[in-house]
């Protein structure tokens, strides 16, 4: 169905027909009829009917979004990812993509880092709106200014984007045994998280791979894990890895109760091995979302200021280096196929290091 409003002295017509949008300005109310009955007929028999020159951002947004699902590559709800399409929608929804300017794009990371996004978070919204504008005018034969590229060296003048600089920060153990208090304060909060921090200092667990562990990626045998589509520089899927589980991690993760799958589901996965796992099939069964929300109350309650969830990995890689553990051992339990990136969470501290050389002294001695 086509929609006719006036703009003005003038008239525009959108038509939204199976996933299609499009529209165009005329002078006369029946000049925008004609064309919207004509495109119309257009669509039902197949024809692309977008314009250059009408498309919206948000109309590529959509576009991006079924193009990906339909080549089983799905943008996952409430990933990372589908945030970031979802604020490019809001931001550029009715912003015509061939008119897309510089101007509207600093506004934009203006407007993101006054909400208190960082300039690497911002840069990563920024590639991600040239990533839809470059696929989905590709795919729809669309000729569209490189905009972003345009826009990158007035965004990096105005400090608005940076490439992220080096984390270092590490929990000290006064702060370790805050967090540790405060939960035991608040039993009401979820029961698992002082369980789930203690395997994530001591395995260098990404959040999102500790709750995508199922029981039957535990090897009991050997104290093993397997974590399945690690991140990895190329391979986005099937990069599954077996990882030591250290310390006590392995009697940790075995203490967590432990529910049935309904039966009905377990059926269901054998005629079909493609069906996702039951949510009982995970260790964790609370989303990460709830993990790193009560981990920054914990932090908030304690004074403990600039500590994240993930720097947790931080320091379990770490405290690898300092108990004398080589850098292909330390890679093995992390996963980083270039050791050099392992710098990025090696801070090593030096009374540790100064401890570790008496020793070595005494033994010589």
């Amino acid at each position: 169905m086509a929609s006719i409003l006036p703009v003005g002295s003038r008239w525009r017509a959108q038509v939204r027909k199976r996933g299609q949008s499009i529209a165009k300005t005329f002078k006369t109310k029946g000049a925008a009829e004609a064309w919207a009955r004509e495109k119309e007929v257009e669509i039902d028999k197949g024809q692309s009917t977008v314009d250059a020159a009408t498309v919206t951002v948000g109309d590529l947004v959509k576009k991006y979004r079924e193009a990906r699902a339909e080549s089983d590559r799905a943008v996952k709800p409430k990933s990372n990812e589908h945030y970031i399409l979802q604020r490019l929608e809001d931001a550029f929804e009715s912003h015509f993509a061939s008119r897309l300017t510089t101007q509207q794009i600093v506004k934009f990371a203006q407007d993101r880092r006054k909400a208190g996004a960082g300039g690497y978070t911002v840069d990563m919204d920024i590639s991600k709106l040239g990533t839809v504008l470059r696929h989905t005018a590709s795919l729809l034969g669309l000729t569209l200014p490189d905009v972003i590229g345009a826009a990158r060296p007035t965004l990096h003048h105005l400090r608005l984007i940076d490439a992220g600089g080096k984390r270092d920060r590490r929990p000290t153990p006064e702060e370790i045994e805050k967090i540790f208090a405060w939960f035991a304060e608040h039993p009401e909060r979820q029961q698992a998280m002082p369980d789930l921090l203690r395997v994530a200092m001591q395995c260098a667990f990404r959040r999102g791979e500790l709750f995508n562990l199922r029981w039957d990626d535990i090897d009991a045998e050997n104290h093993l894990a397997l974590v399945r589509d690690r991140k990895h520089p190329r391979q986005k899927v099937g990069n599954n890895e077996w990882i030591p589980l250290i310390g006590d991690a392995f009697e940790v993760i075995m203490r967590q109760p432990r529910y049935p799958v309904p039966p009905e589901y377990v059926e269901k996965r054998k005629a079909d091995p493609t069906t996702s796992p039951h949510r009982n099939d995970y260790i964790f069964r609370f989303d990460k979302g709830t993990a790193s929300k009560y981990f920054k109350q914990a932090c908030d309650a304690k004074g403990i200021i600039d500590l994240h969830f993930h720097d947790l990995r931080h320091e379990a890689t770490s405290a690898l280096f300092e108990a004398g553990w080589q850098i292909p051992e330390v890679a093995a339990v992390t996963g980083h196929k270039d050791w050099r990136n392992l710098k990025r969470y090696t801070n090593l501290d030096p009374v540790q290091v100064a401890k570790k050389g008496r020793l070595k002294l005494v033994k010589a001695a």
